[in-house]
């Protein structure tokens, strides 16, 4: 698959990794090319950095990974989006994000032109993206939106981030309950005490 990372932070850096040990083509979407957080992700072969309409235009599918006040922003700068699929890993934090919106991915999906936009990658933090296993077992990830294909290629790109499974919990009516999982994550992590190397997987019976 041919991707554009924007946001070269934690998250958008460690899935730039994983991706791209999972042979796929990143394209890293920035606005000052000499000067941007991640510089060190070029060492890989499939890893490029270009402005972000030139990822976007070279890309099929979109990664938003920055800060979730600057979602209407950041989406708005993509260009054209018709055809791509848009996979949203943003959370507003303390209140912090798009004005009039109670989650970003609905900010997303009215500052761009397409309707395969998916909620996915945002549940957890940037360590269990880099490192998905605990002891035998791997987390699973989530994943909320009405796009049928934006789910199934969230969907794959998960497991191939070296998540074990990754649950479809919805249409996009579910995409705050996402952002509320992630806040029951950063409860525990941060404000319980429990730390950042803990992380959530289905069990069945």
């Amino acid at each position: 698959m041919k991707i554009a990372i924007i946001g070269t932070g934690n998250v958008g850096a460690a899935l730039a990794q994983k991706w791209a040990i999972a042979d796929h083509d990143i394209f890293l979407g920035v606005r000052q090319l000499d000067s941007f957080k991640g510089g060190e992700l070029l060492s890989k072969e499939n890893i490029k950095v270009c402005p972000v309409k030139e990822a976007v235009q070279k890309s099929d599918i979109i990664l938003l990974a920055t800060p979730a006040t600057a979602a209407i922003e950041v989406a708005e700068s993509l260009g054209n989006t018709e055809g791509k699929i848009i996979i949203d890993a943003m959370n507003i934090v303390m209140g912090k994000g798009p004005v009039g919106y109670e989650n970003t991915t609905d900010a997303v999906l009215d500052h761009t032109n397409t309707e395969d936009v998916v909620k996915c990658f945002n549940t957890t933090g940037f360590n269990n993206i880099q490192n998905t296993q605990y002891g035998d077992l791997s987390l699973d990830m989530f994943v909320a939106g009405n796009s049928r294909v934006g789910k199934e290629t969230a969907i794959q790109l998960a497991k191939d981030a070296g998540f074990a499974e990754c649950y479809d919990i919805g249409g996009n009516e579910k995409f705050e309950l996402m952002e509320q999982f992630a806040w029951f994550w950063i409860n525990l992590a941060l404000f319980q005490g429990q730390g950042r190397e803990i992380g959530f997987a289905l069990l069945k019976r």
